[in-house]
């Protein structure tokens, strides 16, 4: 081990589980109502019904408490994805599609949006391994859409482009330069790197000799 690893931390017991959920939902509804200054760590204590102190053994800051915040969204979004996979026979758009709706379900709560993507641009290296989930799960999310299991590391260059396009999207969004009109565009045209990135596609691209 490093002198900068962390030894991995005991699972959580089913009480210790329940109270880190309730802290998370009271982190959602606060920025829900009034985005990333709502999120007080006093306030979030009152409103998970914990001491101030817990708060800050599960979380030490509010970046911390926002970025697994985030990472609780998607992680639910995924568990929606599983339920109600994606149509259609095309990796590409049925990736898109996944992402459009994943927008769309952080469109509905544009505050609490908002909060979490000013969460993982303020996230510095301590909160590398909560920031490392977020993607993660998104990645997988992505590799579900596409129904691979074994990508390659081309296919996963273009998922971590289609990651990175997805989230400046989300970010000029939020801050009201892009309509989703226009982030639908984006994320159809970076999931062309799907198809450019099969193993066969140098075989069918009639622009390669």
């Amino acid at each position: 081990m490093t002198a900068e690893a962390k030894p991995a931390s005991p699972p959580l017991t089913e009480r210790q589980e329940a109270r880190r959920r309730r802290i998370l939902h009271a982190s959602a509804q606060l920025a829900g109502r009034g985005g990333f200054e709502a999120v007080q760590m006093r306030e979030v204590a009152e409103e998970a019904g914990v001491a101030l102190g817990t708060l800050y053994r599960y979380f030490p800051s509010k970046i911390h408490l926002l970025v697994a915040t985030m990472q609780d969204q998607l992680q639910h979004m995924h568990t929606t994805l599983h339920k109600r996979p994606p149509a259609g026979q095309d990796p590409a758009q049925r990736v898109a599609d996944t992402l459009m709706r994943a927008f769309r379900a952080l469109q509905r709560e544009p505050h609490l949006a908002d909060a979490m993507v000013r969460a993982l641009t303020f996230a510095d290296r301590s909160v590398s391994p909560e920031v490392d989930t977020v993607s993660r799960i998104t990645t997988a999310i992505i590799l579900d859409a596409m129904g691979l299991e074994h990508p390659t590391p081309e296919q996963l260059s273009a998922v971590r482009v289609i990651e990175h396009t997805w989230h400046s999207a989300l970010i000029t969004w939020l801050s009201g330069r892009a309509s989703i009109a226009q982030v639908k565009i984006d994320i159809d045209t970076v999931c062309r790197l799907i198809d450019v990135t099969r193993p066969d596609a140098a075989k069918t691209d009639p622009t390669k000799p």
